[in-house]
């Protein structure tokens, strides 16, 4: 089970880039709104009732809901920042400039779908089944760059 959080309702576009993959993989999931600034009660409630395994935090500007979910639990942390007002840097910073004792992992800026995947990978240490369509989504990712290549190739 994985839970994300979003800072706010216009992160849904980073969100479903996420639960895209989830679904693909058929592995549980929740989405929730709750935000660091405005909500930390909700923010600890999500956190606290959640059994999930990982968390996907998704927040712009300064970011900070990764931290605070990564304060709440020992379970892994994984932070989305998002474009915003210095294309993201913002975001990113607050994201990956954690204090000593409270990591947290980040993704690209707005890379929805590479934060699934991560967790995935996080679950997969002990999920064989997960492992197994891991290794069949990156064969298929390799397949789909030579059959771009053989296209391209006939193109020109």
């Amino acid at each position: 089970m994985i839970t994300i959080i979003m800072g706010s309702k216009s992160d849904i576009k980073i969100a479903e880039k996420a639960t895209n993959i989830l679904k693909e993989f058929e592995v549980n999931y929740d989405v929730n709104v709750a935000s660091a600034h405005r909500t930390p009660a909700l923010v600890e409630k999500v956190v606290k009732s959640s059994n999930s395994e990982v968390f996907i935090a998704i927040a712009g500007l300064a970011a900070h809901l990764p931290g605070v979910v990564a304060s709440m639990t020992t379970k892994p942390v994984i932070a989305v920042p998002v474009e915003s007002k210095l294309d993201g840097l913002d975001a990113l910073l607050s994201a990956v400039q954690m204090p000593p004792g409270i990591p947290v992992a980040c993704v690209g800026i707005d890379r929805g779908e590479n934060a699934a995947i991560l967790a995935l990978q996080m679950l997969a240490v002990s999920d064989e089944e997960i492992a197994k369509k891991l290794k069949e989504y990156r064969e298929s990712q390799k397949n789909k760059v030579y059959n771009d290549n053989l296209e391209i190739q006939k193109m020109l």
